[in-house]
């Protein structure tokens, strides 16, 4: 399973009024585990970072002159997040923004190069209604250092949001480990799973000793509650045979 945990920062906050993409990171999680290969560009918009976008990611239009523009690197970015499942903060911003520069390059859609979507803001709002549900936040519940976020950064947000998806999905990476231990079971020659790979059922009955005091245990919380004990047969109706 192969995941690509991805942010970016703009120009401002529409990209049908012609705001652009000026930063792109992403990380790399393989089964769970991130890999140490990363995605990380700068990128010259071609026009004017709106004062409040620079505000929160204090990215100026000086330091951008010399970057590359995204045409410059579009081969490079769908390599590296080319049929991998995306993880990403509040996706249809983000989404939005990079199909909007492939599409303006003619290229495909996201959703052609991906594999699908997880928006760990949605999923943050249904495992927790009504908290607050920003990446700080987040970090915050899950007791993850943000200290070095003193402004928004796509490369380092998203090494922060990794840690903050998997720390939502921690029950999936022990189902995941579970599968791991496994007992490896041989196949045959049409591929499938043997049923002599899988080890006998064990099965473990009551001594006689351990059927007294359950019994014994049942009838103590049948004197505390007058009788009324669901797990004892009820007693026969007057009259009845």
């Amino acid at each position: 399973m192969r995941q690509i945990v991805l942010d970016t920062e703009t120009t401002g906050l529409d990209w049908r009024t012609g705001d652009r993409v000026i930063e792109i990171g992403c990380v790399e999680l393989v089964d769970r585990k991130l890999t140490g290969r990363h995605y990380h560009v700068y990128l010259n918009p071609d026009r004017d970072i709106d004062a409040g976008a620079v505000e929160v990611h204090g990215i100026t239009s000086e330091f951008l002159a010399d970057k590359p523009r995204f045409k410059d690197v579009v081969g490079e970015f769908e390599d590296f997040v080319r049929d991998g499942e995306l993880v990403i903060h509040n996706a249809a911003f983000d989404v939005g923004f990079l199909d909007n520069e492939l599409t303006l390059l003619d290229r495909p859609r996201l959703d052609t190069l991906c594999v699908g979507v997880v928006d760990t803001l949605k999923m943050a709002k249904e495992m927790n209604p009504g908290k607050k549900a920003s990446l700080d936040a987040l970090c915050d519940r899950f007791e993850i250092d943000n200290g070095r976020r003193t402004l928004h950064g796509a490369l380092l947000d998203a090494e922060l949001l990794a840690e903050v998806y998997l720390a939502m999905t921690r029950g999936q990476e022990s189902l995941i480990i579970g599968l791991d231990d496994a007992v490896e079971r041989p196949l045959d020659a049409a591929g499938a799973e043997t049923s002599a790979a899988r080890p006998a059922l064990r099965v473990l009955r009551a001594s006689a000793e351990e059927l007294a005091a359950h019994a014994a245990q049942l009838q103590d919380i049948a004197d505390a509650a007058q009788g009324q004990c669901v797990w004892l047969p009820a007693a026969p109706a007057d009259g009845a045979a």
